[in-house]
C-alpha cells in the first residue's frame, strides 16, 4: 500500500481539520505570503494540533509537490538556512515543536503524521512527505518510518540516537555509573535534584577536579571507553579542536573529557536535564545496570580508546583490574519494569522498514553516540531491510554540527532515490560532491566509517 492509503487514524485527523475548515469559511486556500525577503515568495500555514502542539508550514510559490516534515520546526525553523535552499529548490519545509511533547516521543512521532495532514488539508496532497530533523527530531524521524509509513514516503533521520529510547538512556547510565563510583561519589545519577544546574555543575567541577590528575584522567577515559563517547569533543569557548591521533592516549583522554565536560552542550549536562524529564514522563527509572559486565564492555571498546586506557592506567599507576573488580562489586541499579514498558513506547526500533530511510551521523557527537548507529543498522538487517538503508557520517564533532549544504545534500540523495526508485551513490566521495555542488559552507565533511558495537541493545 502506498502513503495515500491512509489509515483509521489519519483519516480521523483529516477529518477533524476538514470539519474546522469547513466552519471558518474567510479561510483562504493555503497560507499567507510570508517571509517578504525570500525570493521564493512563500506562504505560511500555522495551527495547533488537537494536543495543543504548535505546527508550521513554509511553502514556495512554485511548490513542487515535496514537504519535509521535521519535529523541532515550528518556531525557529522558518529562518533557518536549510529552509532558505529548500524553498529554493521548490521544496516546502515545515513540522511541529516539543513544547507540548518534550520527552513523550510517541506522542511527538504521531504528530508529524497529524502536521502533514493539516498541511494536506491547507495546500493539497503531496506528491512526497519526507520526515527529516535533528537529533530528537532525528530520533522521531525514523520512529515516523516505522510508525507512519503510509503516511511518509521516505525518512531521514539526522543525529538521532537510533539505539531507541530505553538503550541510549542505559548507555548514558553505565557512563556515569562508572564516574560516580570511580571519580564523583554522591553525584546524582539518576535521581536528578529540581535544581538541574546545580547538579549539572557539580558534575563539571567534579570532572574539572579529575581531569586535573594522572588518576583522574585514566578513569575519565575508562567511563569514556565503557559508555562509548567520541574521544572527540569541542573547547569550553565551542571552538573546534583538530581530531585527536588514534595512538595518542593523552590526546585521547582530552578529547573524551571535553566531550563528557566541554562545549556547549557537555554530556553529563544533558544527562541531568533530559533524565529528570524523561522520569518525570514515564513516572520511574526506565535504565538499569543489573547483570552489566563492565570489564566486557572495555572490551568491546572502541580499540584506540581501550589502549589509551591501559597507557594512562599505567602512566598513573593505578590497577586497572582492581578498578573494574570495584566496578563490578558495586550495588546496580535496577529499573521499574512500568517505566521501562512506557518509555519502550517511546520507541524501540525494530528495523522492519517499510520506506527508504538515509541516516545523517557525526562520528564525534557525544550526545546521540554514533555506536547506536550499528544497532540500528543491524535490527535493519535481522529484519531483511537492508535495500531501505543508507547510513553515511561526517567527520564532525558536537551534537548535530552539520553545514545547510551537507543536510541538504542528505534530501537531495533521498529525492534523487524515491525519483528513480533506486539509490544514488552514497558514498563519502558521492556525499561530498553533492554537498560542493550545492555550494557554501565549509568544505564538506562526509566520510567513510564503520560505528563500533552497540554495547546496549534493546531488546537485546
Amino acid at each position: 500500500m502506498t502513503r495515500h492509503g491512509v489509515t483509521a487514524c489519519l483519516a480521523i485527523v483529516m477529518a477533524v481539520v476538514a470539519t474546522t475548515a469547513a466552519a471558518d469559511p474567510a479561510r483562504p486556500p493555503g497560507g499567507t505570503p510570508c517571509l517578504p525577503d525570500s525570493p521564493a515568495r512563500p506562504s505560511c500555514v500555522s495551527g495547533t494540533l488537537r494536543d495543543g502542539t504548535p505546527y508550521e508550514f513554509v511553502v514556495p510559490a512554485h511548490w513542487n509537490g515535496t514537504v519535509v516534515v521535521a519535529l523541532d520546526f515550528a518556531g525557529p525553523g522558518r529562518t533557518e538556512p536549510l529552509t532558505a535552499r529548500l524553498l529554493a529548490d521548490g521544496v516546502a519545509r515545515g513540522g511541529t515543536s516539543r513544547a507540548i511533547t518534550g520527552w513523550d516521543i510517541r506522542s511527538a512521532i504521531d504528530n508529524q503524521a497529524e502536521a502533514l495532514a493539516r498541511f494536506e488539508q491547507a495546500y493539497g496532497r503531496a506528491r512526497k512527505a519526507i520526515a527529516s530533523g535533528t537529533s530528537m527530531g532525528g530520533f522521531v524521524a525514523a520512529g515516523v518510518a516505522q510508525v507512519h509509513p503510509h503516511a511518509f514516503d521516505a525518512a531521514v533521520p539526522m543525529c538521532g540516537g537510533l539505539g531507541g529510547s530505553v538503550a541510549q538512556w542505559n548507555q548514558k547510565l553505565d557512563t556515569l555509573f562508572v564516574l560516580e563510583r570511580l571519580i564523583a561519589p554522591g553525584l546524582p545519577v539518576i535521581d536528578i535534584p529540581e535544581d538541574v544546574e546545580s547538579a549539572r555543575k557539580a558534575w563539571i567541577d567534579a570532572l574539572a577536579a579529575a581531569q586535573r590528575t594522572p588518576e583522574g584522567r585514566a578513569r575519565i577515559a575508562l567511563a569514556a571507553a565503557i559508555g562509548q563517547l567520541p574521544a572527540w569533543g569541542r573547547n569550553s569557548d565551542g571552538s573546534t579542536p583538530p581530531p585527536p591521533d588514534s595512538g595518542d592516549a593523552d590526546a585521547l583522554e582530552q578529547g573524551a573529557y571535553l566531550a563528557l565536560a566541554g562545549g556547549p552542550l557537555p554530556y553529563v549536562g544533558q544527562a541531568m536535564g533530559s533524565r529528570r524529564q524523561i522520569m518525570a514522563v514515564v513516572g520511574g527509572n526506565p535504565s538499569w545496570n543489573t547483570g552489566v559486565d563492565y570489564a566486557k564492555q572495555l572490551r568491546l571498546a572502541d580499540p584506540a580508546l581501550r589502549r589509551a586506557v591501559g597507557e594512562l592506567y599505567k602512566a598513573a599507576g593505578l590497577a586497572l583490574a582492581a578498578d573494574l573488580k570495584d566496578l563490578a562489586a558495586a550495588p546496580r541499579i535496577a529499573a521499574n519494569p512500568d517505566a521501562v514498558k512506557r518509555f519502550s513506547r517511546g520507541i524501540v526500533l525494530d528495523g522492519d522498514l517499510r520506506i527508504p530511510v538515509l541516516t545523517l551521523s557525526g562520528t564525534g557527537d557525544q550526545i546521540s553516540t554514533v555506536a547506536q548507529q550499528q544497532s540500528y543498522g543491524e535490527k535493519v538487517r535481522r529484519a531483511g531491510a537492508n535495500l531501505l538503508l543508507r547510513q553515511t557520517y561526517t567527520e564532525t564533532v558536537g551534537h548535530c554540527d552539520f553545514s545547510p549544504a551537507e543536510q541538504q545534500a542528505a534530501l537531495a540523495t533521498m529525492l534523487d532515490r524515491l525519483r528513480s526508485g533506486h539509490w544514488p551513490a552514497t558514498s563519502a566521495s558521492a556525499m561530498n560532491a553533492r554537498t560542493t555542488a550545492l555550494g557554501a559552507g565549509p568544505v564538506p565533511r562526509y566520510v567513510s566509517f564503520t560505528p563500533p558495537r552497540f554495547n546496549r541493545p534493546y531488546p537485546g
